[in-house]
């Protein structure tokens, strides 16, 4: 890996396009390079962790209003189309609207994978998209290896960024990173030169920036939907950029670009790592799913509470705890502790994507149920359960600066994401406890494989696809980098004609 050093610049610098950073990603994503083995796997184990999410959220309010909307926008004469998940396999729309529909499914439950740095990642959120295009342009040829390509790029530029450059510091959404990696793993998958790439990533960055409020105070079903939107807005930067079609430039760098204005100014820089030529893209595998519907820093506190409650179940019970401190990192403590200030991560009338961001909530199930499910936990009448919200409005977080440099820490070995646990029982007694990382997380106590992606996916799947539909995708997903043009329209499923008549279908405008 290479480090380059990015700042902002005045215009009378006239900074040459070769050592602006949009360039630098067009030129990673351009150069094609063999994937190992390794990466190879985990792409498809990720491809099926994604729709297994979207199987389970298939009649959900969100998912079910984007692919409505996705729905009236036919497949144009310019390629075969895509799918949208749930529907059968001759059902085409645009692709854009595709990678909006599938974007949404995908990130409802906040349920796939996630990598934490200097931002916030879903990089999961680049398949999408990056599916979308290919399956379109499966009439020009495109095959599995181009898509496998396509993802690599796509999580390598976007976990390359998060290392490097926060935007919640800025109170900018952790999408803006997800417009130009989406748009530079579509680059890769077409065979486009860096030209073009170059284009497609600054009119993506440069759409997708937006504020936080997505996730913060009462969250809404938007922040299903922010990252799906930079997933077709990639789309369409690049259909632009084929066009001929240019972007602001230098996009991240300009005098009145994305690093002056929006990010730290003219007094700050970044050190961004990117592959040197050659170099296999590798960055996926630093990245990690999820086990359980919640929000990634809370994905070790609910193993901790599930340990907890079969072998010290007293901490479950409101009538003998007065207080539980989680102690944690700065960003756990901040965006889905008490840190946070949001007086609804303690109501129990809050939204699920707001339970979804509560760890003290989060906690109190899982320490009360000895488990965590993505429908029951979420229940209003399991958050109004009056033990679960005496117990939950005693547990506060604290940030604990071991834990913040462990969270920071570029050593997978000490890299963390959980933290220690206090219990003061009414009777005065002290417990106290520690988990660093979850057991799903690779170096956890049961670190996610094949197997268990697999059964993920059966399981979510459940009752809602067909059990042999569900094995015909597990069989095309495990064949991924060998798909012909013509197979990558079966990298999909379709629902029961049950649960599609069950599912809503809301009106709108369109």
């Amino acid at each position: 890996m290479k480090t380059w050093t990015v700042r902002a610049h005045t215009s009378a610098e006239a900074l040459p396009r070769g050592e602006q950073l949009a360039w630098r990603l067009a030129e990673v994503a351009a150069e094609q390079v063999p994937v190992d083995a390794d990466v190879e796997d985990m792409v498809i184990n990720r491809v099926i962790d994604n729709a297994a999410v979207a199987a389970a959220s298939y009649a959900r309010s969100a998912p079910a209003a984007a692919r409505a909307q996705a729905l009236a926008h036919g497949a144009s004469s310019g390629g075969a189309g895509a799918i949208v998940f749930g529907e059968p396999l001759a059902t085409r729309v645009s692709a854009e609207w595709a990678a909006w529909a599938n974007g949404v499914a995908v990130r409802e439950l906040d349920y796939h994978d996630t990598f934490l740095a200097e931002e916030y990642s879903h990089p999961g959120d680049n398949i999408p998209p990056i599916l979308a295009a290919a399956q379109h342009a499966a009439a020009r040829g495109i095959t599995g290896a181009d898509l496998l390509r396509g993802i690599v790029t796509g999580y390598e530029i976007q976990i390359d960024l998060v290392k490097a450059i926060s935007l919640h510091r800025h109170k900018i959404d952790h999408v803006a990173h997800l417009g130009p990696s989406a748009a530079a793993g579509i680059g890769t998958m077409l065979g486009l030169g860096p030209e073009v790439i170059f284009q497609a990533v600054g009119q993506a960055l440069h759409t997708t920036t937006a504020t936080r409020q997505s996730r913060k105070g009462e969250i809404s079903s938007w922040k299903a939907h922010a990252p799906a939107l930079a997933g077709k807005l990639a789309v369409e930067a690049v259909d632009r950029a084929m066009r001929g079609q240019t972007s602001p430039t230098p996009i991240y760098e300009g005098e009145d670009g994305v690093i002056a204005w929006l990010l730290g100014g003219f007094d700050a820089s970044y050190e961004v790592p990117l592959p040197e030529p050659g170099e296999p893209r590798r960055a996926i595998l630093d990245s990690y799913t999820k086990e359980h519907s919640a929000e990634y820093q809370s994905q070790a506190w609910i193993d901790l509470a599930r340990r907890l409650h079969g072998s010290h179940p007293e901490v479950g019970d409101p009538a003998r705890v007065e207080r539980i401190v989680l102690a944690t990192s700065h960003h756990t403590h901040f965006v889905i502790g008490s840190g946070a200030g949001d007086p609804e991560k303690y109501s129990p009338e809050a939204s699920r994507e707001t339970l979804d961001h509560s760890l003290p909530y989060i906690f109190t199930v899982a320490l009360q149920d000895g488990a965590f499910d993505h429908e029951s936990s979420y229940l209003p009448a399991r958050a109004a359960r009056p033990d679960t919200v005496a117990l939950w409005r005693r547990i506060v977080t604290t940030e604990d600066p071991e834990w913040t440099r462990r969270y920071h820490s570029n050593d997978p070995a000490e890299k963390a994401f959980g933290g220690s646990i206090e219990v003061t029982f009414t009777d005065g007694s002290v417990f106290r406890d520690e988990i660093a990382v979850a057991d799903a997380h690779p170096l956890g106590a049961r670190p996610f494989a094949r197997a268990d992606y697999v059964r993920k996916f059966r399981t979510l799947a459940s009752g809602v696809l067909e059990d042999a539909e569900a094995e015909r995708f597990l069989d095309v997903a495990q064949r991924l980098p060998s798909l012909t043009a013509e197979e990558l329209g079966r990298l999909t499923f379709t629902v029961t004609d049950a649960v599609r008549a069950s599912a809503p279908a809301p009106a709108g405008l369109l």
